[in-house]
């Protein structure tokens, strides 16, 4: 059967209809896979994993699937390897991709860029991402939490009224501090609506501190998987206890659970006994307290009646007879007299030491005294004149003598005394090469001692032959 027939010579005269383009398989496959990449580029996907491979190139190839479809997926090495948990048969995942045709088969396929457990691992992403909000909004700075102390008279303790957590707290406040009131503010500690009960404890609990004289909030939970805890990872609660007033110390699970409520709590405490222990002075330690402080208050007391008798026995014997107080005045009159005399005299002498000084000074300081140093300092200057003249004139002159020796070690009279001789064509032309002279020639030689005139009766060559 033709897919497409051959219009009639009829029905082509009428109209002419349009006929579509002929694509290839590979033209085809490509234009499908741009359409779903461009309409996909990044979905969720949640499912089981079958048929998990991972051959020598190190991509991994599965198939996701439910209770009713299935997925093919590949997942590339370089995405591959940031996966921090080793996938298999009938994992539960989460993975992140886009959707994507491999042209070669026509297979579609989801293309995964990440991949995270199901369950926990959703949980975890999301706790992830709130705590990285709320720390980039300041919620976890240390400079916005109140100081937490262990002197509390009223503690509120934010927790279920059945667990396990609140009968460890009272047994911890019964064995430490009995003293210390503890009022229950019942709330569900998981499920869903544990989280909105916490946030309406906490708003309670603040606006009726004043009346009930609640000093310190406590939230505790006991230990629990991450989907037990959820309600202390909820942002609502953070929230919360970020706005308290009142001090806020959370021990929510065991210690190596941590919470966003841990996080955001004025102070962490890795248990719910633990909590109460950091909350409760120790009853103990309390009553040496006050045992060693009462020991220290008598020994106080003591020694302030001691102090005070002392003082009264002085004050017993400083009372006097007027008469001896006022033989006692007269002689510190005489005293005060007698030092009064010597500072005078004192101050006297100082003055005279000052004015023998300034005499000195004035005398070191007329015209004869300067003219004295100037004429002595002038003396002085022309021994040294002369000195540096007779020294300068000895240097000058061996320096003359040197060089007179050295003139004459290079002179010419010296180069003729050892036996050598200058001769002349005339009175300023010195001959240097034979080639300025020929046979008959008159020249003049100068010697050591003398001249003398000769004629050219020669000439040899340098090998000593007659040319």
């Amino acid at each position: 059967m033709a897919l497409f027939s051959e219009p009639s010579p009829v029905s082509d005269s009428i109209t002419t209809p349009t006929r579509p383009a002929v694509l290839s398989v590979s033209s085809l496959n490509h234009m499908a896979r741009s359409l779903l990449e461009g309409h996909f580029p990044a979905v969720l996907v949640e499912g089981e994993i079958s048929n998990f491979s991972t051959p020598s190139s190190g991509h991994w190839y599965l198939t996701l699937k439910d209770e009713k479809s299935q997925l093919r997926c590949a997942m590339f090495r370089n995405s591959n390897s940031r996966v921090r948990f080793r996938p298999a048969n009938g994992n539960n995942v989460l993975v992140k991709g886009r959707i994507s045709l491999y042209e070669a088969r026509g297979d579609y396929q989801l293309i995964i860029d990440e991949m995270e457990e199901a369950g926990d691992g959703l949980l975890r992403r999301a706790f992830e991402q709130l705590k990285a909000k709320l720390s980039a909004q300041g919620l976890f700075d240390e400079q916005r939490k109140q100081p937490v102390h262990d002197r509390y008279r009223h503690v509120g303790v934010i927790t279920s009224p059945h667990g396990a957590a609140i009968r460890d707290i009272l047994t911890v406040f019964r064995r430490r501090f009995p003293a210390i009131r503890i009022t229950v503010l019942p709330v569900a500690v998981q499920g869903k609506e544990a989280a909105p009960l916490i946030v309406q404890a906490l708003e309670r609990a603040n606006r009726l501190a004043a009346e009930l004289g609640i000093e310190v909030l406590l939230i505790a939970r006991g230990g629990g998987s991450l989907e037990d805890l959820q309600p202390f990872n909820e942002e609502a609660v953070a929230l919360a206890i970020a706005a308290s007033e009142l001090p806020v110390v959370c021990g929510v699970g065991h210690e190596i659970d941590f919470s966003i409520a841990d996080f955001v709590a004025d102070l962490r405490a890795p248990t719910p006994s633990a909590a109460a222990e950091l909350l409760s002075p120790d009853q103990q330690e309390v009553r040496r307290q006050l045992l060693s402080r009462r020991q220290r208050l008598m020994q106080l007391i003591e020694r302030h009646l001691q102090q005070q008798n002392q003082r009264i026995d002085w004050l017993g014997k400083r009372l006097k007879h007027p008469g001896k107080r006022l033989r006692d005045h007269a002689q510190t009159l005489d005293l005060l007299e007698s030092r009064l005399q010597r500072a005078l005299r004192w101050q006297l002498q100082k003055r005279q030491n000052k004015l023998r000084e300034l005499t000195r000074t004035l005398l070191s300081s007329s015209p004869q005294q300067r003219l004295i140093s100037l004429k002595a300092m002038q003396s002085n200057l022309q021994v040294r004149f002369r000195q540096a003249m007779n020294n300068t004139l000895r240097m000058r002159r061996g320096n003359l003598t040197q060089l007179v020796r050295n003139l004459n070690a290079v002179s010419p009279l010296s180069t003729l005394a050892r036996g050598f001789s200058i001769t002349y064509l005339d009175e300023r032309t010195v001959v240097r090469s034979t080639a300025l002279l020929k046979p008959g020639q008159r020249i003049r030689t100068r010697l050591h001692q003398g001249e003398l005139e000769s004629e050219v009766i020669r000439i040899l060559p340098e090998s000593g032959k007659p040319e």
